[in-house]
């Protein structure tokens, strides 16, 4: 990728404008960044309305939109922002090749561990740049996004079995762009440690969320649920110490703490159980079940918590 001395001459593309890409790629278009949207359902409302956010840095309403229903009608762009759900990963090898650049860069704003591998099968001579989002924002409505607090994205570069590759000119190039559309950033050289740090609040979170049917608050709020959250934390941090990746129990503690001061908050994961869409179990729990596997670990909590929403996911479906 080129590195502009004005990186909003990039052009962008948003796959999956909800939540996460919905936010993100709004205040890159409102900072001067030419951006494309690909839609689904919601497509003829923002291609006529326009995209709104309803957010703690300031609300905002795009009224002019470049909106599209399929692939192929959008042109290939300079970053590719994949911001879809993990569980519809495998609609990416039909929605990828007609909108990244070869020579191009794909950013995978998604949850979980081990998803960039396959997109690098589809897309073998992209640059990956993995993002983790600490975020509370919910989609509303079509073309409705509602930001609750926090928002910075964690910037790592990919490489072959998470190799740290160190702060790239890429990476540089894309804190830059954020940075100047309002979005705090924070590149990090370990990709994988940034990954298992994310997953040290997904799992217990997203998970309890769910298996209690809870909010953040009302977890924080019980003293046995506040340790469970802090055994399961202990959990991932022992896999990513297999993989020589160190998280301190002053971390464990601070996002323990962080999460006692959110706003009342329905996880990802919740919002999902609540709407009956598809749970990532397989990005957020049996991917770093058979990552920590591999290297001779078992992490029976949590194990146990995805085994419960497992059954949870079966007997809806049963019913």
């Amino acid at each position: 990728m080129s590195n502009p001395s004005n990186p909003t001459q990039l052009t962008y593309a948003v796959i999956g404008t909800g939540a996460v890409g919905g936010l993100y790629g709004a205040k890159l278009q409102q900072a001067g960044a030419e951006v494309h949207f690909l839609l689904h359902r919601d497509y003829e409302t923002v291609k006529n309305e326009g995209l709104r956010v309803d957010s703690v840095w300031g609300n905002l309403h795009l009224q002019a939109v470049n909106a599209y229903d399929r692939p192929e009608a959008m042109p290939p762009c300079d970053v590719t922002i994949v911001a879809l759900k993990s569980t519809q990963n495998h609609c990416l090898r039909h929605l990828l090749p007609p909108i990244a650049k070869p020579q191009g860069v794909l950013l995978l704003l998604q949850n979980g561990i081990g998803t960039e591998s396959e997109i690098q099968e589809i897309l073998p001579k992209t640059e990956i740049i993995g993002g983790l989002c600490f975020v509370c924002s919910n989609k509303m409505g079509p073309g409705h996004i509602r930001h609750l607090d926090y928002g910075q994205i964690t910037l790592g570069a990919y490489g072959p079995h998470y190799q740290a590759q160190g702060i790239t000119p890429t990476i540089e190039t894309l804190s830059n762009t954020f940075q100047q559309a309002g979005i705090p950033t924070q590149p990090v050289e370990d990709l994988m440690l940034a990954r298992w740090q994310k997953l040290v609040w997904n799992i217990p979170f997203n998970g309890l969320s769910v298996a209690l049917n809870a909010t953040t608050a009302e977890l924080m709020a019980q003293p046995s649920t506040r340790e469970l959250a802090r055994y399961l934390m202990e959990e991932v941090a022992q896999a990513a110490a297999a993989y020589d990746r160190d998280i301190s129990p002053n971390f464990i503690a601070t996002m323990l703490d962080n999460t006692a001061k959110m706003k009342p908050y329905h996880t990802s994961m919740k919002l999902d159980y609540d709407h009956d869409r598809p749970l990532e179990l397989q990005a957020i729990f049996q991917n770093p079940l058979d990552f920590a596997q591999a290297k001779g670990l078992d992490l029976p909590r949590t194990r146990f918590l995805q085994q419960q929403l497992q059954f949870l996911v079966d007997r809806r479906k049963s019913e």
